[in-house]
């Protein structure tokens, strides 16, 4: 499934590619280029950062990955590719899928003139597990 994947997108499939696609399958983490980077490096040491960055480029354009801009600083990626809700943790960090589906909108969507052809979500606050080890359950 992968190999074709890169095939359809005019890719050629290398080890570190091939590496980055396996790292992301299924991956729930949302995670950065550099995590990501970070994490393969020590098995590929000639994997460099712009191979990272130029995959996840090409996977975010063709539709295969969701970038993620709920950080500031830090662009995170998600495999899957269909609208949902993220959430950022304000305490611990951490980003979740969270399903928003009663404030899904379906696109394109006409508002007062303006052509809504995509949107994103992002929700900030405390995490389930952080608000376990708070106490601040009633927040």
């Amino acid at each position: 499934m992968i190999i074709k994947k890169f095939k359809e997108l005019g890719l050629k499939l290398t080890p570190q590619r091939l590496a980055i696609l396996n790292l992301l399958e299924g991956n729930t983490k949302h995670p950065s280029a550099e995590e990501i980077y970070n994490q393969l490096k020590p098995q590929y040491p000639s994997l460099s950062l712009a191979t990272v960055y130029n995959t996840l480029e090409v996977l975010t354009r063709a539709g295969e990955l969701q970038e993620i801009r709920i950080k500031a600083d830090k662009r995170h990626f998600d495999p899957n590719p269909a609208p949902h809700g993220h959430f950022l943790c304000r305490i611990c960090e951490s980003i979740h899928d969270l399903d928003a589906a009663p404030l899904e909108i379906e696109t394109p969507l006409n508002i007062k003139g303006y052509l809504v052809e995509e949107y994103t979500l992002y929700f900030y606050g405390i995490c389930p597990r952080c608000r376990e080890r708070d106490g601040s359950k009633n927040r």
